[in-house]
């Protein structure tokens, strides 16, 4: 027992080290991370204007003016609320406009009815919570010299609610194949993603959640070996992509720490 909490505490001590390093870059590293799905997908549709249109088309028969309407949204939302995430400017406003882009291709692709899908997209939703809790932090520290009130509490709260949402992306990686290698992995995951949702060695397993993940995508979902004409390398980038937007989020958690309803910060009053 000695000898692993030894062992933890200089993971800990590394990836503190990590962080005092990366600082002034890691932030920016996980936003453009997590806005990846998103940038992916605003060209998609501007690449596939014509077949996204016909899909809502054929699917809902709504009319071409509506599946048009549908697809320019997509398009000038997800490229526009980029552009404000990547610049800082109006971040609330890009996070309810990519929270909207979520909701609305999570009815228009029946993605209601499909688990795997579903969790995907619940976990890109905590990710753009965590961007949230964020830029609210940064609005806040515009006046650092006036008294809280008690206004980071809905912080607070965002950011345990987009920790506990982002590591549903994992609960679709579990196989349960009877095999010792994977039992042991489902089992190592299983604690990670529960580490991260309660908050307790918070930066640590994210960070660990990271190389995995990354590691994982980079393997799975290697869509640039894959022929143009195959739509199988559609479907491989969207879930590269999307995978890419959680390790954003996760990124966000290794640099933010896991907020004040969490474990590790409970600790420090023990």
């Amino acid at each position: 027992m000695p000898r692993q909490q030894e062992l933890m505490d200089k993971a800990e001590d590394m990836v503190d080290q990590i962080l005092r390093s990366s600082k002034h870059f890691l932030p920016h590293v996980a936003r453009s991370c997590l806005i990846g799905t998103f940038l992916e997908d605003g060209i998609r549709m501007w690449n596939q204007w014509s077949e996204q249109r016909d899909y809502m088309n054929s699917t809902w028969n709504c009319g071409g003016f509506l599946a048009s309407m549908f697809v320019l949204f997509n398009l000038v939302g997800q490229l526009g609320g980029c552009v404000m995430v990547l610049s800082r400017q109006r971040v609330p406003t890009a996070c309810a406009i990519l929270f909207g882009i979520i909701t609305l291709q999570t009815i228009a692709y029946s993605i209601l009815w499909d688990l795997k899908f579903l969790l995907r997209n619940l976990a890109l939703a905590g990710g753009v919570l965590l961007l949230l809790a964020e830029s609210k932090a940064e609005g806040r520290s515009l006046f650092a010299g006036l008294p809280s009130l008690g206004e980071d509490n809905p912080k607070q709260y965002m950011q345990l609610s987009g920790r506990i949402l982002l590591v549903l992306m994992f609960l679709t990686l579990l196989r349960f194949d009877l095999n010792l290698f994977q039992i042991i992995e489902n089992l190592v995951g299983t604690g990670l993603i529960l580490l991260v949702a309660v908050g307790y060695k918070t930066k640590l397993s994210a960070m660990v959640l990271v190389v995995w993940l990354t590691a994982l995508n980079l393997y799975f979902n290697a869509w640039w070996n894959i022929p143009d004409y195959r739509p199988m390398r559609d479907f491989l980038k969207y879930d590269f992509f999307q995978t890419l937007s959680v390790v954003g989020g996760l990124l966000l958690v290794v640099a933010y720490g896991p907020g004040g309803v969490s474990m590790d910060e409970h600790k420090k009053k023990w």
